[in-house]
């Protein structure tokens, strides 16, 4: 089974190159309540009162003011998530227990900071490969 991607509405802000900078009103998808949902509107409620814009591919060629329907590749955010939060986070763990056994405590804390700079080395070069892949970004579906 096909999951759909995940649609949100924006409005288009600026236009650079081939890609549109759009402002979106809520935070996430928008999909808290339904089955599936990751509850990320709830969260980004919490921290972020504001707009906020991000990039996104203008095949349609929309103008500034419009209306628009943005989506999102399914399951995109959940890794992006994980390659920003989940490696890292897993990294640190694993450099200071394995830095523990080694040499204690200072052991521990070596390894934590080698196992951080290994994970946003193996980032920096995954969330460029990602980028350059463009069915996982942003892209206007529709507009309104």
């Amino acid at each position: 089974m096909l999951e759909e991607p995940a649609t949100i509405r924006a409005i288009v802000r600026a236009l650079d190159g081939a890609d549109a900078i759009v402002e979106v009103a809520q935070g996430g998808c928008g999909r808290c309540h339904e089955e599936g949902g990751c509850g990320g509107q709830h969260l980004t409620q919490m921290f972020c009162s504001s707009p906020k814009t991000y990039r996104a591919e203008n095949s349609l060629g929309a103008a500034i003011g419009d209306s628009v329907t943005i989506a999102v590749a399914a399951g995109s955010v959940r890794r992006t998530a994980n390659l920003a939060y989940g490696i890292p986070l897993l990294a640190i763990i694993a450099g200071a227990v394995f830095g523990m056994q080694l040499a204690g405590d200072t052991g521990a804390m070596a390894g934590a900071a080698l196992g951080m700079l290994v994970s946003l080395v193996y980032v920096r070069f995954r969330s460029r490969e990602i980028n350059a892949d463009p069915a996982g970004r942003p892209h206007i579906i529709s507009r309104s």
